[in-house]
């Protein structure tokens, strides 16, 4: 995932890197060469991959101010520190246009890190909040239950909610599929959002021309990052905070299939007893 912060070295015509290789580029994709979103790259021309040798293994651990986590010369050449949290980091190669990732859009990959930071913050707090707030007291006990016995995984435990799970499962997809697939267009075609109707809240919907950072009223009524250099520093905490989130939602899910409890009792079982409540004791490794 934190190799999802680059920006790919790209040919502007096929004619740049031999006919036989573009032609063989193309039929691999569809007879379709890669596009850019124009907030990507520099040019918003229809672009191609250019296929190099593989550079060597060297792997530096600073560039300039950057510091780098496993990077090699290959992963510097298209990962050039102009990203939001980009240290150098694709042992996968996801990001290299020479690599298994170079059928995968570039901006599309960034764009997806960033939402996908965005849903695990959402969702590392609102899987724990009720836990906690059932602790307190702050809320009734039997609404204060492990993430896992909400409905999410039915053998765990369900909770009578208005609706059986499955109605409220495919519910969701509706309403999860209908936010994507607009999502989808704004990517596609940046600023599309303001201009189809939408309850007249459209006019608000048009965005800064990234969709990733959209701003406006909506999106960022307080106003932060009126400057660049706020803006950049805002961006840096967020994808960091994004990527510690769904290591979180990981740890969730291994710590709940393994200790059967939820992660704000396993913390207190921690503090009460870090002897016998720990990683060792857990997975049987002691």
């Amino acid at each position: 995932m934190a190799a999802i912060t680059a920006k790919a070295l790209v040919s502007p015509s096929l004619s740049a890197i031999g006919g036989d290789i573009g032609r063989r580029q193309q039929l691999l994709l569809g007879g379709k060469a890669l596009v850019l979103p124009p907030y990507f790259s520099q040019s918003s021309r229809r672009t191609s991959f250019t296929v190099r040798s593989q550079a060597s293994s060297n792997k530096p651990v600073k560039q300039g101010d950057r510091q780098l986590w496993f990077a090699s010369d290959q992963s510097l050449s298209y990962l050039d520190g102009s990203l939001p949290g980009d240290y150098g980091f694709d042992p996968l190669g996801l990001m290299d246009p020479e690599g298994p990732g170079g059928f995968m859009e570039p901006g599309w990959l960034v764009y997806g890190e960033i939402i996908n930071g965005r849903y695990a913050m959402l969702g590392a707090v609102g899987a724990i909040a009720p836990e906690i707030l059932g602790k307190l007291g702050l809320i009734p006990q039997e609404t204060a239950l492990p993430w896992f016995q909400t409905g999410v995984i039915p053998p765990a435990g369900t909770y009578n909610y208005w609706a059986d799970p499955f109605t409220l499962f495919v519910l969701e997809m509706a309403l999860m599929g209908f936010a994507e697939h607009r999502r989808l267009q704004d990517y596609r075609n940046p600023g599309s959002m303001g201009k189809q109707y939408f309850l007249g809240l459209e006019k608000f919907l048009g965005g800064s021309g990234n969709p990733a950072y959209p701003g406006g009223p909506l999106f960022n009524p307080l106003g932060f990052g009126k400057d660049e250099k706020s803006m950049k520093e805002l961006k840096l905490k967020e994808v960091k905070n994004g990527r510690l989130a769904m290591l979180a939602i990981l740890g969730y899910f291994i710590q709940g299939l393994v200790t059967g409890v939820g992660p704000f009792q396993n913390l207190l079982d921690h503090l009460a007893d870090p002897v016998h409540n720990n990683f060792l004791t857990n997975m049987k490794l002691h």
